[in-house]
């Protein structure tokens, strides 16, 4: 028993430490290149989902290709692309803020808060939107001010 509490504990920390670095410079990339790993990030605020995009709705800017799942997306993103962009490059909003950490997320595990959008490490039984939700103004707050230090 104390040896299956103490696997379960290392797989734990293993997870909430996870630092794993697939995109390059300040944002979180897939190994393709793709941002929100071709998530439609529009699609999650009309339609509150999260939404694969498709290859051929690609638009690129700054070096960063985002798929959508439609055309009408693409082009309301072209036309207000900060606003659809994820914070903190696409990273998890929680590590951001709790240790000012670069960590992958699950696309899937979002929040649009005060009209934008957060994203959330969400693997092995470790959600931290639910972490991040408990101390939200606090954790914002540290992550802002990380995400300005990490990305001068």
């Amino acid at each position: 028993m104390k040896r299956t509490i103490a696997i379960a504990m290392l797989f734990f920390g293993l997870a909430a430490g996870v630092s794993a670095q697939p995109g390059t410079g300040s944002y979180n990339l897939s190994k393709s290149g793709l941002a929100i790993e071709g998530y439609d990030p529009v699609a999650y605020f009309v339609s509150g989902r999260a939404m694969e995009g498709k290859k051929e709705y690609s638009y690129t800017i700054q070096g960063v290709t985002y798929q959508f799942v439609s055309p009408q997306n693409r082009d309301l993103f072209k036309a207000a692309p900060v606003k659809y962009q994820p914070q903190y490059g696409g990273w998890c909003a929680y590590a951001m803020g709790a240790k000012g950490e670069k960590v992958e997320v699950d696309p899937e595990t979002f929040k649009v808060l005060d009209g934008k959008l957060y994203l959330f490490y969400n693997k092995y039984f470790n959600n931290t939107l639910k972490s991040w939700n408990k101390d939200e103004a606090n954790l914002k707050m540290k992550a802002d001010a990380n995400w300005d230090r990490i990305n001068k």
